[in-house]
This record gives structure tokens, sequence and C-alpha cells, in this order.
């Protein structure tokens, strides 16, 4: 089978797009997603995403997202922003966007080639500021560091990521976070499924932001975000008990359109 893909990033996360709606890609085949994820062997990429028709005429498409292990994952942030970018390069789409993901609806606009993303809403009433985890689509562990660019993110990541204690929910993904300002961090993610620290994280700077103002490191309800890929933003408001209408916002690029034979 010749396969027809295209390579979007936002802020350095890169993924492999697929349009499947004609349903031509073999789903579960873990082993041909892992290699043409792999960055050696097949295309490179952080993950890979299929567009999908969607049954509900209230959705534009459907997001059907795989980790570069081959797996089918929890909710990716900027894999989101990239597929909306990439619907609007299939004319499916033109600035605004709803569409169903593992986690649920999501909606989208894209404002000069930077695409906002709406996120879950969050309950947030039992942070532990001695071992601060958030879901926020897929799972986030935080640690807070004066130094974060000394620190070995894949080493030190992965042993919280196979810790016993995320042992019953296949693991963690895990941010280790500088506050630069009164309303910015740093941030850098090791992520499970990739199993190394990758350039950017969407669901990780939103726990990061999330929790930095739920624990009064900042009171700013729009976070900036440094990533090693790029600056994202996120902004929330407070509700009773949790937040809502949570955006992150930052750049998406079109990389290359290719042809592989499966």
């Amino acid at each position: 089978m010749k396969l027809d893909f295209y390579k979007f990033h936002g802020t350095g996360n890169d993924f492999i797009m697929v349009d499947n709606r004609m349903d031509i890609f073999p789903k579960n085949d873990t082993n041909l997603i892992h290699k043409l994820c792999h960055r050696r062997f097949g295309i490179g990429a952080d993950g890979l995403i299929l567009l999908e028709d969607s049954s509900n005429v209230n959705e534009n498409f459907v997001m059907v997202y795989y980790n570069a292990d081959g797996n089918q994952s929890s909710m990716c942030g900027n894999g989101g922003r990239c597929l909306v970018a990439f619907a609007k390069f299939l004319g499916i789409i033109e600035d605004e966007a709803v569409f169903n993901a593992v986690d649920g609806f999501h909606e989208a606009t894209i404002t000069n080639g930077s695409v906002s993303l709406k996120m879950q809403d969050l309950e947030v009433d039992d942070i532990n500021e001695n071992e601060l985890f958030l879901d926020t689509g897929s799972p986030h562990h935080i640690v807070f560091s004066d130094e974060v660019g000394d620190i070995d993110v894949k080493k030190e990541g992965a042993k919280i990521r196979y810790s016993e204690k995320y042992a019953h929910q296949g693991g963690t993904n895990v941010n280790f976070v500088q506050q630069t300002g009164e309303n910015s961090f740093l941030v850098r993610t090791y992520e499970r499924g990739v199993e190394d620290e990758t350039y950017s994280c969407g669901t990780g700077v939103t726990a990061v932001a999330i929790v930095s103002n739920a624990i009064a490191k900042t009171d700013a309800n729009n976070v900036t975000l440094e990533t090693p890929g790029g600056k994202l933003e996120v902004s929330f408001e407070k509700s009773e008990g949790g937040y809502k209408n949570i955006w992150l916002t930052g750049p998406t690029e079109y990389v290359f359109k290719g042809q592989i034979e499966c």
C-alpha cells in the first residue's frame, strides 16, 4: 500500500497526518505506526494522527491519535491544534472547527496561523502541593525546579513515568517547570509513548498553567509557557471547584507532504 501523508508541527511537537476519511489506514497495525514514527527507519514523528469523518452533523471531523510507540493514546493538545491546521489545509474548514477526540468534543479557531484549541473543563479540588498531578485529557505529573536546564529529563522523567505510583494508569507524562516571571514558566516534558523528552507538549503546558494558578504561583488567567520548541499560551476562567473556558494557543506549521510504501 502506498500511503500519502503530511507532516505538521506545533512548537516542535511533530506529527504524521493522514486523511483517513476513506478508511484506508490499517488502524490496528501497531508495528506499522511505530515504524512510520521512528526517526531512523520511518518518517519520524512524536505521533500519528488520523483525520476521519464524523457521523455527527455538528462535528467537522474526528481525531484519532497514536503515540510514537504505535498505541492509540489519550488526548494530545498540540496534535489537536495541528489537526485543525491540517483540516484547513484540506479545505474541510475555514477558521473555526468542532471535532471529537478521545476525551470528547473540542472547539478551535485559527488566526494568522495560530491555532487556539478549547480544552475540557477541569476539577482541581484534590491537588496535593507535595505531589502535583493533573489530568488535562492526558495525565501529567509536575515538578517545580529552580533550574530545569540542569535536569536529565529522559532519565528523571522515566523514573516517575514508570514509578509504582502511576502503574495502575499505565504511567504518566512528566513536566519539569521553572517559573520565569509573574505569569510565565519554562517547561520541559517527558512524554509517555514517546519515552523521551519532546520539544513541546500541549496538554502538559495546560496542566502546568492550571496547577500554577491553583497553588498560587500565579494569579494570572493567561499564562505564557516557554518550551524547547517555542511559546504557547493557556488562558482560562476559574469556576466553582475548578477551571473552565481553557484555551491552548500557539503556532502550527505545515512541514511537507510525502508518500511511503507500507
